[in-house]
């Protein structure tokens, strides 16, 4: 938001406050409208909605806890600032209990001291504002709950019952199956008011993972030129999702489960504690509790994790619902790429079903895709994608290991070895890359 777009209703009898206030506010920026009383800010907010309303409580007609009871009942979303004099004290009190953000003592002293009281205002609606939006973003374009959940109805219906409560919900299954989408249907369902915030825990850098989820003050570090929020500040009334968390180090996983325990933290470079109250919803590839046994994850951050646990289904074993979802994804990347719908024929709709999918529903939207791109007519031309492990029966060869491994080497040789290209292609972050590169022992 801009200070520009902000507008500010003063509300007094004294005109010499009007003014004041006026100059002072416009000199920062702020859009200004002043009324005399009660009924006159009533009509001047109708006419030109306020983001702040800043109000004296004593006034002839109509005072300010009755504007604010008048305004509260055909108006939502405003702050309010009261202005009284030390005599008022308790009157201000009873407006803080009414949703007053501040107050503010008369007589007016330094215009630094207002200047601070509004700021903050300011900087609540500017958070407000941002949450809803990466809300709405983060929220945009999902499948019908039908088409993510085709084949899985029961998680479906675990995650209503858990939707609202605060529980912490760690999701689990194969890359692919659809983690991150599930996420945003557990805030979708929670109805809360904050953001959706994501952090990837692998594509982070360790070194700055810290200042990603917690923030950092200005001169915290080489390079910290400014005071940044961090994504629990962000996500403060609304969802944090930590996807791949099975890929943060131990150190980090202390301060995490600190953040689980109580719901404080600090920002880097600074020793105050904030709050947060996100909810926390976590994504794994990883088996967590083989990896506690290791001594790479902590056992008592596992066992906050794992409240409520998920497990997505691979592709694999819910065949039965590739024909919906192959049929949505060709509509949908269709329209995306401004090409008529396309029709996929039995013969192709039953190598989709025999493939065993080992990249599951992302590598089903690439493949998807490649097809449409090729498509000449009104059917999906599959004829020239390869769906190369699949074997003769249309069933995997091998333990899922060794398709893992094989198709890995595969896509390192097409792309020349070049990791950040071969994690792309299937679907996965660069980390998880070269961590199975390891486990297999392709380097």
């Amino acid at each position: 938001m801009n200070r520009k777009n902000y507008r500010i209703l003063v509300v007094d009898d004294e005109e010499s406050i009007l003014l004041l206030l006026k100059r002072i506010l416009e000199d920062d920026g702020y859009q200004v409208l002043t009324a005399r009383d009660g009924r006159e800010a009533l009509t001047a907010a109708e006419a030109r909605r306020p983001d702040l309303v800043i109000t004296d409580l004593r006034m002839p007609r109509m005072d300010g806890l009755r504007l604010m009871e008048e305004y509260g009942k055909r108006y939502s979303d405003v702050d309010f600032i009261v202005l009284t004099a030390y005599g008022t004290i308790e009157s201000a009190i009873q407006s803080m209990k009414m949703g007053a953000l501040d107050y503010i003592l008369k007589p007016l002293r330094e215009p630094e001291e207002i200047r601070a009281v509004i700021r903050r205002a300011f900087e609540r609606r500017r958070l407000l504002d941002e949450n809803r939006a990466l809300k709405s973003e983060a929220l945009k374009g999902l499948p019908p709950l039908e088409i993510v959940f085709a084949g899985m109805e029961d998680v479906l219906e675990d995650l209503k019952a858990v939707a609202t409560a605060d529980t912490t919900v760690l999701l689990t299954g194969e890359t692919g199956t659809g983690k991150g989408v599930i996420a945003r249907v557990i805030h979708q369902l929670s109805e809360r008011k904050g953001a959706f915030v994501e952090v990837n825990c692998a594509s982070v850098p360790e070194h700055l993972l810290e200042s990603e989820f917690f923030g950092h003050e200005k001169g915290a570090f080489t390079g910290a030129t400014s005071t940044k929020k961090g994504k629990f500040e962000i996500a403060s009334e609304g969802t944090i999702f930590l996807d791949e968390i099975g890929e943060m180090d131990r150190p980090l996983q202390a301060k995490l489960l600190r953040v689980l325990q109580d719901g404080t933290f600090e920002r880097l470079g600074s020793n105050a504690t904030l709050k947060t109250d996100s909810r926390i919803v976590c994504a794994t590839n990883k088996d967590l509790q083989q990896e506690v046994s290791e001594g790479r994850f902590r056992e008592d951050l596992y066992f906050r994790l794992n409240v409520f646990p998920v497990r997505l289904k691979p592709l694999r074993e819910r065949r039965d619902a590739i024909p919906a979802i192959a049929n949505y994804l060709v509509s949908a990347v269709s329209r995306r790429l401004g090409k008529p719908d396309l029709e996929i024929s039995e013969s192709d709709m039953k190598r989709l079903a025999s493939y065993h999918w080992p990249g599951n529903v992302r590598e089903l939207q690439n493949v998807i895709e490649r097809a449409v791109i090729l498509s000449r007519g009104g059917v999906l031309d599959l004829s020239r994608i390869e769906l190369t492990t699949e074997g003769p029966s249309g069933t995997v060869t091998g333990s899922l290991r060794e398709v893992e491994k094989k198709a890995i080497q595969e896509a390192l040789s097409r792309f020349g070895g070049n990791r950040r290209k071969t994690a792309e292609a299937l679907g996965i972050s660069l980390r998880t890359l070269q961590y199975k590169i390891k486990e297999y022992g392709l380097i």
